[in-house]
């Protein structure tokens, strides 16, 4: 689905990401595990051409490079950011609506889909989003990236800040939409939740992917254990 190669992003002169390759199949769960700092998010970024960036992208068989982010999103890829960025003066329905800029004539059905698959957002749909709890607000910006009914999704910390049941709420709601065909980019500091549920993984340190592999062998290996799982 998307295929990257040599990607290098920059802020200024700083090297952020160094030059790293991979790749996430349809279907599939693909995690970005390392530590704060390790070009996690700014790989995400680069993704939609919000930074400073070389290398080359090819998302569903063609080249993103000349692309704006609005017409990557057009295109199906969508990004639910770190710290969740919702619009906090508006309203979750008013938020949605904000998800669905170009999808507007299908807002009702995919409003409605949004309240199935989160019911706690629903009973608070005219409530302004800033009031709401941290995980409500995260419920809130995963439904706002799938009102442009993405092919991939992409989520930047989607644990942060969170309590542990909800952590595992949301973590189950990411595991359903798999299985309803989004593909997904996850990038998550919780390596453990984060490599349950992949099928494949990449580690970054310091802008490089220093190791990768299917998910499920990545919990056992003793680097990977006493690196990131505490073990």
């Amino acid at each position: 689905m998307i295929s990257v190669k040599n990607l290098h992003v920059y802020y200024g002169l700083i090297e952020a990401v160094k030059g790293i390759d991979f790749e996430v199949k349809e279907g599939q769960i693909v995690s970005l595990i390392g530590s704060n700092g390790a070009g996690k998010s700014s790989t995400l970024k680069a993704l939609l051409n919000s930074v400073k960036k070389t290398g080359d992208i090819n998302f569903l068989g063609y080249d993103t490079h000349n692309h704006k982010t609005h017409t990557l999103v057009q295109h199906g890829l969508s990004l639910v950011p770190e710290g969740r960025k919702i619009f906090i003066n508006l309203t979750v329905e008013e938020n949605l609506r904000m998800g669905a800029f170009n999808n507007d004539e299908n807002f009702d059905h995919l409003r409605d889909a949004m309240y199935e698959l989160f019911p706690r957002i629903k009973d608070k749909r005219y409530q302004l989003a800033g009031t709401m709890s941290g995980g409500e607000q995260q419920m809130l910006a995963i439904s706002r990236a799938l009102m442009g009914e993405p092919k991939l999704l992409m989520l930047d910390e989607p644990s942060l800040g969170l309590a542990p049941k909800i952590v595992g709420e949301v973590f189950e709601i990411i595991t359903r939409l798999r299985s309803e065909g989004i593909t997904i980019l996850l990038v998550e500091q919780n390596a453990f939740a984060a490599l349950k549920i992949s099928d494949y993984a990449y580690v970054l340190e310091n802008g490089k992917i220093v190791m990768n592999g299917v998910a499920s062998e990545m919990i056992g290996d003793d680097t990977i254990r006493k690196k990131y799982l505490g073990g």
